[in-house]
């Protein structure tokens, strides 16, 4: 069985909402489990499932990924650091995709949990109840009050409270509660991580362990579930300490507080090249890193762009067009080093994913029912330049003057390049080979793909153009063209550029997909 992104449905729980108390969670056999352990749990399991529909291992540890296309290697190593319940940083250059591998991560992990109801940190309930539960995660100081013999902290003994007397609440972990996302930037300051006790409202309450008076940082608002750190060498180094803090011990000590609150989570970062000597030894060594570079692979970087244009409402971008556009991004990855970091992202993931839309715009604003090599070059131009970074007018000009020169000597070689692995498929998977029948097929689409009359008759169904006919639905099939976008004037369209850049013809243009970019 091949391949594919194949949907697990979670296993039976509680439905949000739900209500209990912790004596139901100790009769049904529930335990406290952390963060790390939580996702291992349901990686392994999502894994079983996979395997269980017929995918091969790799496949299934690819297929937890559907938004996110990697190297098979950077797959295996993301889910061998979770399942062994690291933190992860995620380095490489601009635009690979470190943030939407992050934001995947999120969504596989599992987001039903237990709380104790009105925990401002969303403790376990078994934490204030078990002994050994609290030992391996240790209420907060207000959960601690709130079960403690006449609220005395000093007092609270998880043995002796009732568990029928500690509420339960089944909720869903989402931002804010049990998922914090961090920028960084040098005004990142520490009590940004922490939080801090509201003077304000300590005064007008006046009860320093009130819900109301703690305002949670992003590393408690990330308890028991994930952090994810975006840039983390842009932070400033005690703002990293703070957070060293947290991977250490799993606490947080808020600004203003005498009291340490639970901070346990598993933390995703990723940080851009150019950042990763401003990342403490410390910290760095409680993190496993992980190298996201550009895919080597053709078909990677299609999948990349198809992937961007599945929800498109354009009716139809010839997959010639698009497929020159990804090629010319490669090339300029292969023959432009990171010497000018101004035009660092010029063929990051980002620009890949720009191109299709912006050729998609400009055929639009030119009136273009279909869109042209010539709106492929402007689209090209437009999403590359746009990755420029700007710093003066002068050099802004100097590199869109070279992007604007390399686009006008590759896009050509490109175009000729997808043409003709386009039709070599065709011709071997189709045709088998048959140069008669690929000549009578040439034939019939030079006299049709041009004349309007002939392409209505065959819209409407004449058996007119047989040989023609089985182009047609060939192009159907691959690239289903939608709205206004008639089969058969999706088949022309795509003759044409055939016609223009391959001379149906395979010299030099076999299928390369799986080769590496050379």
């Amino acid at each position: 069985m091949a391949d594919a992104a194949v949907s697990v449905p979670p296993v039976a729980a509680p439905s949000i909402g739900s209500r209990a108390t912790a004596a139901d969670l100790k009769a049904s056999g529930a335990r406290i489990e952390s963060p790390s352990d939580r996702f291992r749990a349901e990686i392994l399991r999502l894994l079983d499932g996979l395997r269980a529909k017929g995918l091969t291992r790799p496949g299934a540890v690819a297929a937890l990924f559907p938004r996110t296309v990697l190297p098979q290697t950077t797959y295996e190593d993301v889910v061998a650091a979770l399942v062994s319940g690291a933190h992860v940083l995620f380095f490489g250059p601009s635009g690979a995709g470190k943030t939407n591998l992050a934001k995947d991560l999120w969504d596989l992990f599992p987001k039903g949990a237990w709380v104790i109801s009105g925990c401002p940190v969303l403790d376990h309930p078994l934490s204030v109840c078990d002994p050994v539960a609290a030992r391996a995660a240790p209420p907060c100081p207000i959960c601690q009050r709130r079960f403690a013999p006449d609220g005395e902290v000093a007092r609270f003994d998880p043995a002796r409270v009732n568990p029928r007397d500690v509420p339960a609440e089944f909720v869903r972990l989402r931002e804010g509660f049990g998922f914090a996302r961090l920028q960084g930037s040098s005004e990142v300051f520490p009590d940004h991580l922490t939080g801090n006790i509201n003077l304000r409202k300590l005064e007008e309450i006046g009860d320093p362990m009130s819900p109301l008076v703690l305002e949670p940082g992003k590393l408690l608002q990330a308890n028991r579930g994930v952090l994810l750190v975006d840039e983390i060498g842009k932070l400033p180094l005690g703002t990293q300490n703070v957070l060293l803090q947290a991977l250490q011990e799993g606490t947080v000590t808020p600004a203003k507080s005498r009291e340490s609150f639970p901070g346990n989570f598993v933390a995703l970062c990723t940080s851009n090249l150019s950042d990763l000597d401003n990342i403490n030894d410390p910290l760095s060594d409680r993190l496993t890193s992980i190298h996201i570079t550009y895919n080597a692979l053709h078909a990677a970087n299609r999948r990349i762009a198809e992937i961007a244009r599945a929800d498109d409402e354009f009716a139809f971008l010839p997959e010639v067009l698009l497929d020159a556009g990804v090629r010319l991004i490669e090339a300029w990855r292969l023959r432009n080093s990171g010497d000018n970091p101004d035009v660092g992202e010029v063929g990051s993931n980002r620009t890949l994913i720009d191109v299709g839309q912006r050729t998609e715009a400009i055929a639009v604003l030119a009136g273009h029912e279909l869109p042209t090599p010539d709106d492929l070059k402007a689209g090209l131009l437009h999403a590359m330049r746009g990755r420029i970074r700007a710093r003066s007018g002068d050099s802004f000009d100097q590199n869109e003057a070279r992007v604007r020169e390399f686009i006008d000597r590759n896009l050509d070689p490109a175009l000729k390049r997808s043409a003709g692995v386009y039709w070599c498929r065709f011709f071997h998977d189709i045709v088998k080979e048959n140069k008669s029948e690929g000549e009578a097929l040439v034939a019939e689409g030079r006299r049709l793909s041009a004349d309007a009359a002939l392409k209505d008759q065959v819209a409407q169904g004449a058996t007119v153009f047989p040989k023609f006919r089985t182009f047609v639905n060939y192009v159907g099939e691959r690239e289903h063209p939608r709205g206004p976008v008639r089969p058969v004037d999706a088949g022309a369209a795509v003759f044409q550029l055939l016609e223009k850049y391959s001379l149906f013809t395979c010299a030099g243009a076999e299928a390369d997909d799986d080769a590496p970019l050379v």
